[in-house]
């Protein structure tokens, strides 16, 4: 059995769709280090994909560091390794440009898009009963400072 959910969209791939919501399931707290993760062969029949596209995404996510495969166990979720927090936020760098890019192509605002980011973070920490990401969050939710000139130079 598949310890997350997911519901296929049309226009995104499957493999990062399945990426996604392993990556969804681990930072929620659904799955935790130790865990099991299903196999290919489960992975394959469960979600009707491909076995092939199933193989890509464990073998994505172990490279990743996400899950490691241990001898007589199969493939669990693996524990981080610690980092400091630049190093994790570097991590996020490139999507957080294409997030911003995206946001002003749309005409979002910071406001807009920091209220829509802490809503987010917020339903997704709501379930996790270890509180983990609850002391970040009240960073997250602080709105930064305005530009004077509105945000509007680099629009």
């Amino acid at each position: 059995m598949v310890p997350f959910r997911i519901t296929f969209r049309t226009g995104v791939s499957l493999f990062e769709q399945v990426v996604y919501a392993s990556k969804k399931a681990m930072v929620s707290g659904q799955l935790r280090p130790g865990d099991p993760f299903p196999s290919v062969r489960a992975l394959s029949k469960e979600l009707k994909i491909n076995p092939n596209t199933a193989h890509k995404i464990v073998a994505h996510l172990v490279n990743e560091g996400l899950l490691e495969t241990r001898p007589g166990l199969g493939t669990v979720v693996a524990v981080l390794p610690d980092s400091t927090s630049k190093e994790r936020t570097q991590l996020l760098g490139h999507e957080i440009e294409e997030l911003v890019v995206e946001a002003k192509r749309l005409g979002i605002g910071l406001e807009e898009m920091l209220s829509s980011i802490t809503a987010h973070w917020q339903r997704l920490t709501s379930d996790d009963p270890t509180g983990a990401g609850n002391t970040t969050q009240k960073s997250a939710a602080k709105p930064a400072p305005k530009p004077q000139d509105g945000g509007k130079k680099e629009q």
